[in-house]
């Protein structure tokens, strides 16, 4: 085990400008000094001494499909030749075809009619999605979410994000959340299976629709104060928190009884993480409104949108300057989408990632049976989850897992003679969790390395 890292006299001069020049609210140093990195490639990534690191997070699942992917950049490149910019109140071809793509994939999934309006990211399309919210209801601005939910940091999104921490200097602009329990299952009352404990959580939803007295619903009109639920299918920074199967079937039928509308947040699980185009497709249910970012362009574009059913966007009830942004259906990233679609339609994608997941997920069990800090694994597809627990196998250890994060990105692990670093992402609800979500075109000797370096990781941990 190697000694605290001290930064090289290029890349001290470099964090000594941004000690002096940049903003902090957008930057977390998981560790001193910050690494600066070079370049990146696959599932790998390096630094500024040509130091490689194993990626399992992929900037947040961003980069689904490998860094420097070259079909998908060299759709950037061909696009940049051609046709790459134009202001968005314009048309041209990638903006058509992509909305295209996924209206008509929604439909022959869903059933279902609707339109797509792009946006430049996930908040921002967050926020476009309260607002076709808001109009389809009257102007309600009272929307249910879950604990443990993200669905970012602009004003309106972090009024609807679980913690308290994103808003509390900023207070509240319009929307306001009542934040419903989720059903984790590992953190949940003993006795119950999964699916019983999944029944109970819609129930004890349920119950707010009783009577008037509850506090949401108004019996003499049949109304609800609340205009949507907004959900991860699975929790993304709450800990990849995977909920029964039966969940949202039965959280669905409380939903459509009352008129709330269900609006899914496939913000970081879309695009194939968990094995198909959208989490929710696992789940048995009809969503209201998408919301997409991140994987689309690959992380090479900022891009995302909302797909919507008809009758809620459509331009009667929604119509031109609604919502705007200058950068939105920009031809660059409509290009890398429009190229994503066709390579992941190529071959059975979602049988890929789910082999693949099957793979890792036996992985960590395999190690959850022998490190008893490892209090629960889950996973679907390749976006896996690894809690870090106390001796107990229970109480969330944060700091054994930042310690971990930290020995990772030492860069000083050997595998079969190769030096090595590895990039982890800690989510949960207690910032116990290692929230998996390698490349989605990781091989399986990868795999493997992966499993081997958290493998010394975990060694290190239990004893040091």
């Amino acid at each position: 085990m190697s000694d605290i890292r001290i930064a090289t006299a290029e890349d001290q001069i470099l964090l000594d400008k941004e000690a002096k020049y940049c903003s902090y609210g957008d930057t977390v140093h998981y560790i001193e000094p910050p690494r600066i990195f070079s370049r990146c490639e696959g599932s790998y990534v390096w630094d500024t001494e040509d130091q490689a690191y194993l990626d399992l997070q992929m900037w947040y699942s961003a980069v689904n499909f490998g860094y420097a992917n070259p079909r998908l950049n060299n759709a950037l490149k061909q696009q940049i030749d051609t046709l790459p910019q134009i202001a968005s109140q314009y048309l041209h071809k990638g903006k058509i075809e992509l909305s295209e793509m996924i209206a008509v994939d929604a439909k022959n999934k869903f059933g279902l009619d609707g339109r797509v309006h792009f946006n430049v990211g996930g908040s921002q399309s967050i926020e476009d999605s309260l607002k076709v919210v808001r109009n389809a209801s009257n102007g309600k601005s009272l929307m249910f979410a879950f604990e443990g939910g993200y669905h970012g940091r602009t004003l309106g999104a972090s009024s609807i994000t679980s913690s308290f921490r994103y808003r509390r200097r900023y207070g509240h602009f319009g929307e306001r959340a009542n934040f419903i329990p989720f059903p984790y299952h590992f953190r949940g009352p003993k006795g119950m299976t999964k699916e019983e404990y999944g029944s109970h959580c819609v129930q004890q939803f349920a119950r707010l629709f009783e009577t008037e007295y509850n506090g949401v619903w108004d019996p003499k009109t049949n109304q609800c104060e609340y205009a949507a639920f907004y959900v991860e299918p699975i929790q993304g920074t709450g800990g990849y928190v995977i909920p029964p199967m039966n969940f949202y079937r039965e959280l669905k039928q409380v939903l459509d009884q009352h008129g709330i509308l269900m609006v899914s947040d496939e913000i970081q699980m879309g695009f194939y993480r968990t094995g198909k185009l959208w989490s929710i497709e696992h789940f048995d249910v009809q969503p209201d409104v998408i919301v997409f970012g991140k994987a689309l362009t690959n992380g090479l574009n900022p891009l995302g949108g909302i797909w919507a059913r008809e009758e809620l966007i459509n331009p009667k009830v929604f119509p031109p300057g609604s919502t705007h942004s200058t950068f939105a259906s920009n031809p660059l990233g409509t290009a890398v989408g429009l190229e994503m679609f066709k390579m992941t339609s190529e071959v059975d994608y979602g049988a890929m990632v789910m082999a693949k997941g099957k793979y890792f997920l036996e992985g960590l069990q395999d190690l959850q049976k022998r490190f008893p800090i490892i209090g629960d694994v889950d996973g679907l597809g390749l976006a896996l989850r690894c809690e870090i627990c106390g001796p107990d196998g229970f109480t969330p250890d944060k700091a054994t897992l930042d310690y971990m994060v930290e020995e990772g990105m030492k860069g000083d692990m050997i595998v079969d003679g190769q030096k090595l670093g590895l990039i982890l992402d800690v989510g949960g609800y207690y910032k116990n969790v290692i929230t998996l979500a390698p490349s989605l075109e990781i091989s399986y000797p990868e795999i493997d390395l992966g499993l081997k370096l958290l493998e010394q990781l975990l060694v290190r941990a239990t004893t040091r």
